[in-house]
């Protein structure tokens, strides 16, 4: 397996075993030479929208404060030669082309694991305090110089009565400083501290690591359209009672009877799992075709040029099931070939549509209506 300079020149197999979830990894140029796709007056353009989540931390006189965007004329950011304040710009892959091939670099990870590219911009002295994430992070230095602070402590007890998670007895054991292309992978867990040595910016790669609280009610909510208990409650038996306020055994019994008559397969925990993992955010809408293409000239344009999926579409698959943005069906032959390949590449050849049977062109016009996906080669849709 080929080695990536992005791991410090080991293979994907050699850092999942020897650090994935289990230690810190410096990696010194991981990307050489990198220029960052965004810069700061574009980053702050981002902030300003509606649907792009964006929060504002401050440490002024010694006190953290934490504000939510979007931040604009009437709710700005500080100046930036004002020390000791960080903009954080949640999921920027979904609106920058470039900024979403710099996460699919990451691609040696399940599609399924990976959450979203979050850029910090922080001028001199800026950080969000010590703290730590719940799931495994790759911290890339785009601009400017970081100092990190790290810690493998057990003690992850938090300070009370502030707007951020910030750890109450924070203490590094390793220091580093990184500068532009160097990246510091962190397993889940891991108390880290950064702060900006003069004005920078930080990707952060996240990945997903939903609670099992959150999945379970997820899928009792996904379970909740599919039971079926025929039937209703009757007691023919029922005998006069000296307690009219108590739940009787008997009642108790027959309702836990047909309770139990609920139960879930593997392929219920397959769609369940592909469906929601496949969901977008809340707080993402998609961008409508501005001219939309009838059906046939849609088809037409797409055997020529080909198509991809839209930054903001989420694709798995399991075996010949599909799963597209909280959706799914299952496929076979060609079809399944096809959109396996769609999944993984997140694009397709127009020549390679010609294949598809006419089910599968019905379902990309509408996921192309729906601003699913779109034509390539700067095509106009």
């Amino acid at each position: 397996m080929k080695k990536l300079t992005l791991l410090g020149n080991i293979t994907p197999t050699e850092f999942l075993r020897n650090y994935w979830h289990k230690k810190p990894l410096l990696i010194r140029q991981a990307i050489p030479h990198f220029k960052a796709p965004l810069n700061q007056a574009e980053l702050f353009c981002l902030a300003e929208r509606d649907e792009v989540e964006s929060r504002l931390v401050t440490h002024f006189n010694k006190k953290w404060y934490l504000q939510n965007g979007p931040f604009n004329q009437t709710h700005p950011l500080p100046a930036t030669s004002k020390k000791e304040w960080t903009l954080l710009v949640q999921g920027v892959n979904l609106h920058h082309q470039e900024a979403d091939a710099l996460l699919r670099q990451f691609n040696f990870l399940p599609e399924a694991r990976l959450d979203d590219l979050m850029i910090s911009y922080a001028s001199q002295g800026g950080g969000v305090g010590p703290h730590f994430d719940s799931y495994d992070v790759f911290l890339l230095q785009a601009q400017g110089r970081r100092r990190w602070q790290i810690s493998a402590q057990q003690d992850l007890s938090l300070l009370d009565g502030l707007p951020l998670k910030i750890l109450r007895n924070f203490r590094s054991e390793q220091e580093f400083i990184l500068e532009p292309g160097d990246m510091l992978y962190l397993p889940p867990q891991y108390a880290h501290d950064g702060m900006a040595l003069d004005e920078c910016m930080t990707y952060s790669i996240g990945f997903r690591a939903p609670t099992f609280q959150e999945l379970g009610e997820a899928f009792l909510q996904f379970m909740s359209d599919t039971i079926d208990l025929p039937g209703r409650y009757a007691d023919a038996d029922l005998k006069m009672t000296k307690h009219p306020a108590e739940l009787s055994k008997a009642m108790l019994e027959k309702i836990a009877k047909e309770l139990k008559k609920v139960e879930f397969t593997k392929e219920d925990i397959t769609v369940f799992s592909g469906e929601y993992l496949s969901t977008p955010k809340h707080s993402v809408f998609f961008d409508l075709p501005k001219k939309p293409l009838s059906p046939a000239k849609f088809l037409l344009a797409a055997k020529k040029h080909g198509i991809h999926l839209a930054l903001k579409s989420r694709m798995l698959y399991c075996s010949k099931t599909i799963f597209m943005n909280g959706e799914s069906f299952e496929v076979d032959g060609v079809d399944s070939k096809l959109l396996v390949q769609f999944a993984n590449t997140r694009a397709l050849k127009g020549d390679s549509l010609a294949l598809a049977s006419m089910d599968m062109q019905e379902t990309l016009c509408l996921w192309y209506e729906d601003g699913w996906i779109h034509l390539s080669d700067n095509h106009s849709s």
